[in-house]
């Protein structure tokens, strides 16, 4: 379901995009070129494509397993509002100033805004958000919770979701795989122990939103989409940025005494078929 809607919805809106903007040039090159994310069309398609992990997600959970999808979110259920807002916060000032350290230590950062940079804005503060909520939805609050109910340990959820999420950013060398792979860890271990998907969701959102402002700024988008490979001393700085994060998120939590489990007497019984 998920390769057929985003196949058809890259296509519109990369078509769309082309028919309005330059339909000068070719198709085919103006499609290679959106999502190589030399243009925001192919940010905006690929953003809204794993957006469509959402109502998947949704779907999925009314129709095969008939579970309300609020409980996807947290164990209240539903979005734990006010500790998302504070995680927000916190992502900001853990993930930025351990971004600064490292820029010191390996390279300075070299200011320089990249041309079509205003386009590329508008897509990344719309839609970057609601690309990294789905991925959140989907590997930590779907897939976790499917793989987590087929054995008795947490851990199994935790680090087999953790392994998928790692693999399916593709390409990408032993240290930048880590890197991702510990994230999947920190996120998926931070919804178990918080019991809600609020943590992961605001350090993925603050992640890929200054990535790529950062990038705009800099190099280029484009150069940032293409990575596929990174050091180990950048991996590490990245991990323990995430792990700065993932500390102070966790005893927020415990200072707001947040539920973990979900509290039985509110849940409903499905109806007899």
């Amino acid at each position: 379901m998920f390769l057929l809607i985003t196949s058809l919805l890259s296509r519109v809106v990369t078509l769309v995009a082309w028919t309005i903007t330059t339909p000068g040039v070719r198709y085919g090159q103006y499609y290679t070129q959106a999502y190589a994310f030399e243009r925001p069309s192919g940010m905006l398609a690929a953003n809204l494509g794993i957006a469509m992990l959402i109502p998947i997600c949704w779907l999925l959970m009314t129709m095969v397993h008939s579970v309300a999808p609020r409980w996807l979110s947290s164990v209240e259920p539903g979005v734990r509002w006010r500790y998302l807002l504070i995680c927000l916060g916190i992502a900001v000032v853990a993930l930025n100033g351990v971004l600064l350290i490292s820029s010191a230590v390996t390279e300075p950062l070299d200011f320089g805004v990249q041309a079509g940079f205003w386009g590329f804005l508008v897509v990344i503060i719309l839609t970057s958000p609601l690309q990294a909520a789905a991925e959140e939805l989907f590997f930590r609050g779907y897939l976790m919770q499917a793989l987590g109910s087929l054995v008795r340990q947490p851990w199994f959820g935790v680090i087999v979701s953790s392994l998928v999420f790692a693999f399916f950013h593709g390409t990408q060398n032993p240290a930048l795989f880590a890197d991702r792979l510990a994230f999947g860890l920190l996120a998926a271990i931070l919804v178990w122990r918080t019991g809600g998907l609020e943590a992961g969701i605001a350090a993925h959102v603050i992640n890929n939103v200054f990535a790529y402002l950062i990038a705009g700024l800099t190099t280029s988008i484009a150069a940032l989409r293409a990575v596929r490979e990174i050091d180990w001393l950048d991996a590490a700085f990245d991990v323990g940025g995430f792990a700065v994060f993932a500390m102070l998120a966790y005893l927020v939590a415990r200072r707001m005494k947040l539920r973990t489990a979900v509290d039985l007497s509110i849940v409903r019984p499905a109806p007899a078929r």
